[in-house]
């Protein structure tokens, strides 16, 4: 992608964070980039390719932090690891990561498939992380590994509501699992 691309996508993504999908007009994105509306079609077919373009980048970005967390950990630090990664790629991108959460519902087709085959696999990453854990006696077992996926997803998601760019998450990641993990080990039901 080029460098002009890149600045696009980056400003339509800024755009969309703060004014959602609907609320962002074309004119705008290219006032934010100082050139032409019609200049712009020149890189994109339509709005939807930037909103295409800020998703794939956003499930690129969720999907590697889990990719980087080291298999032959202990489950428990798997979600450790993993709530972590969530919070930087929130903090790190959050216009990005604003999109992903909240602007995915407007993408159209294929296009929409694809995000939402992304999202739910990224979901399912989660909730395999939390089956482990109580497969291997780490976490309770009578634990609902999908209510737990949602529950730490659910905190994890909202972060872009009120993280500041650029923060330091690690520690507040480990609050967080500390308050979830915590909660989901202890004892064992038969």
């Amino acid at each position: 992608m080029s460098a002009r691309r890149d600045e696009l996508t980056r400003q339509a993504a800024r755009l969309f964070a703060q004014k959602g999908y609907h609320g962002t007009s074309i004119g705008e994105i290219a006032e934010a980039l100082g050139v032409q509306k019609a200049s712009l079609y020149a890189h994109i077919e339509s709005k939807q390719d930037l909103l295409y373009a800020t998703m794939r980048e956003g499930a690129s970005a969720f999907h590697a932090g889990l990719d980087a967390i080291p298999e032959e950990l202990p489950p428990t630090e798997k979600i450790r690891l993993a709530l972590r990664s969530h919070l930087r790629v929130v903090a790190d991108q959050l216009d990005v990561a604003t999109v992903f959460v909240q602007e995915w519902r407007y993408l159209e087709g294929e296009r929409r498939d694809e995000i939402l085959g992304e999202r739910r696999r990224y979901e399912e990453r989660i909730k395999a992380l939390f089956r482990e854990g109580r497969e291997l006696g780490d976490l309770r077992s009578d634990l609902d590994d999908a209510t737990a996926a949602l529950l730490a997803l659910s905190a994890a998601n909202w972060a872009y509501t009120w993280l500041q760019p650029g923060r330091d998450t690690d520690e507040l990641a480990d609050r967080f699992y500390a308050l979830l993990v915590d909660g989901m080990r202890g004892y064992a039901t038969p």
